[in-house]
């Protein structure tokens, strides 16, 4: 199977933009990708973008970020503070702050929402992702939830054992508020990345999935 080298090394480096809705979003659609970027690429700058968070879960967010980029070269966590479960509600500040991502970011490729997610805030993330970030390759991370919106992703990048088992641990580490979700079990984050794993012949079996909607070769 011929393969994109998003991974091929780069003498200037890599520019990531992460955006999520919530402070466990990044990690959980597109956490093992980040980590194997980082362990691939000498030289890469991330920014990582948490639109809504409070309380204990700001905490969360950061401390989490942080762990998952210990090893770029230089990183911008920012978590901000639009109420969740609301976001088609106060789109309009959320739109006015990715219009100062725009003015701030030139990133090499971008991790956002599904489109097709069933969660509200994620779907608007998503939009506003192709609305203000108009010359970059976005790629769609996927989040396992009760609405059962895992649809048929087009883009695969394959993990080792070693990093599927760091993202899950940084995961349940860093969210002890989440630990009573039914979802949120390390069993359940393997499951995906195995069946991902399988449906694009890992050799190691295990894989993130992703939806490309616009790719330039």
């Amino acid at each position: 199977m011929l393969t994109f080298e998003l991974a091929r090394p780069r003498t200037d480096g890599l520019r990531i933009l992460c955006l999520g809705a919530h402070s466990d979003d990044i990690e959980i659609g597109c956490g093992g990708t980040i980590l194997r970027l980082l362990s691939e690429h000498a030289h890469t700058e991330v920014q990582w973008v948490v639109v809504g968070s409070s309380g204990e879960r700001d905490q969360e967010a950061l401390a989490s970020a942080h762990g998952f980029l210990a090893s770029a070269t230089k990183r911008n966590v920012i978590v901000k503070n639009f109420k969740t479960s609301f976001f088609p509600y106060v789109g309009e500040g959320i739109k006015a702050f990715f219009e100062e991502l725009k003015a701030t970011s030139s990133p090499d490729v971008i991790f956002t929402h599904a489109r097709h997610d069933l969660h509200q805030d994620h779907r608007l993330i998503s939009d506003l992702t192709w609305n203000t970030f108009r010359n970059h390759l976005i790629l769609e991370y996927e989040i396992l939830k009760y609405d059962g919106d895992l649809g048929l992703p087009n883009l695969f990048v394959h993990l080792d054992e070693a990093t599927c088992q760091k993202k899950i641990r940084l995961i349940m580490d860093g969210f002890k508020t989440q630990w009573d979700k039914d979802w949120f079990t390390p069993d359940a984050f393997q499951a995906l990345l195995r069946i991902r794993g399988m449906e694009s012949r890992a050799p190691e079996k295990n894989a993130e999935a992703f939806y490309c909607r616009k790719v330039v070769l």
